[in-house]
């Protein structure tokens, strides 16, 4: 018997807030500043869904030495474009309104970041005090140590969460965390990298709620 559904955890990026746009472009430009030319796919496939940690390690593999150059680089780059054309996903404050059920936030972004994208977009408030971040964990997605902690954070046990993701990696953590997935595809990431056991794929936030009173 399925359990019913106590908790939704929600990405941040490219599920809350319009930003896996902005964040491609900037890597692409910090690329070919160090010296990995990227296309946007290659970008997509590589770093969407990774925390910070992992997307230095890739740099460092591929540019010894570069890794914070490149962080720094893009934190001021991104930080200008988000304050210039950050928006909330398309149906994001319309699903909210009508959910339920408890939430959370569980992001591969920092504290700080979310701070600055969510506080943009009028989200933080909605969930100050049940934001977690990657950098509370040993390891990021597609681990499911955050996926985990924000469950026992939240004192719900993992087969009453459903995770709310965009990226391949994040439907990977939410299925080895044991969580049913739902798989948001009206950004970046092809519908197909989403699809997998446990997980139900969708391209309009508005249908959230209804998807979430089915299971």
């Amino acid at each position: 018997m399925t359990t019913p559904p106590e908790l939704v955890i929600f990405d941040c990026d490219g599920v809350l807030v319009d930003s896996e746009r902005i964040a491609v472009r900037v890597q692409v430009q910090v690329g070919a500043e160090l010296g990995w030319p990227l296309t946007a796919d290659e970008v997509v496939e590589k770093f969407v869904g990774r925390s910070n940690k992992s997307v230095s390690e890739l740099v460092e593999a591929r540019l010894p030495g570069r890794a914070a150059a490149w962080q720094q680089r893009y934190e001021e780059l991104h930080r200008a474009a988000v304050d210039a054309e950050l928006v909330a996903v398309d149906g994001i404050h319309e699903a909210l309104a009508a959910l339920t059920l408890p939430t959370c936030v569980a992001s591969s972004g920092s504290h700080e970041k979310m701070r600055h994208t969510l506080g943009h977009t009028g989200l933080h408030a909605r969930f100050e005090g049940r934001i977690f971040s990657a950098t509370e964990v040993a390891h990021g997605k597609p681990a499911p140590d955050l996926f985990l902690h924000a469950a026992r954070q939240m004192g719900v046990s993992p087969a009453a969460c459903v995770v709310v993701e965009d990226s391949k990696y994040g439907v990977q953590a939410a299925r080895s965390a044991g969580m049913r997935a739902l798989g948001y595809s009206g950004g970046l990431t092809p519908a197909h990298w989403l699809e997998g056991p446990d997980t139900i794929v969708f391209d309009d936030m508005r249908k959230l709620p209804a998807l979430l009173s089915e299971l």
